[in-house]
């Protein structure tokens, strides 16, 4: 649970805060966070599971977040940007949801 613990703290620090993002990032951070919730929700199900690494979640959080960033911005320099933010955010929606039914299904038994 302390990876849902994080992104609460995280979501209210950033609320409260109301951090100034540079114009050449703002491309890039929804990408990224959607990438960090799929890292989280991954470790949530893998508590659930009783299978969660932490060295296995600060990777995972890491590297979905590098690779997808990395991918937009492949995108935007062929001048296919939009096209390649939607594919990332399509497949890190499906992996979201996959984890959120795991959750369901392991916290109500249906």
């Amino acid at each position: 649970m302390i990876p849902a613990l994080g992104l609460i703290i995280g979501v209210v620090v950033g609320v409260l805060l109301h951090p100034d993002v540079p114009t050449w990032l703002q491309a890039y951070l929804p990408i990224a966070i959607i990438a960090a919730l799929d890292a989280v929700f991954g470790a949530v199900r893998a508590v659930l599971d009783g299978i969660f690494d932490d060295k296995v979640f600060v990777v995972s959080f890491l590297s979905n977040v590098v690779v997808a960033s990395l991918i937009v911005f492949l995108g935007d320099q062929l001048g296919v940007g939009t096209q390649l933010s939607t594919g990332v955010v399509v497949v890190l929606g499906l992996r979201i949801f996959s984890n959120v039914a795991a959750i369901r299904r392991h916290l109500f038994h249906a």
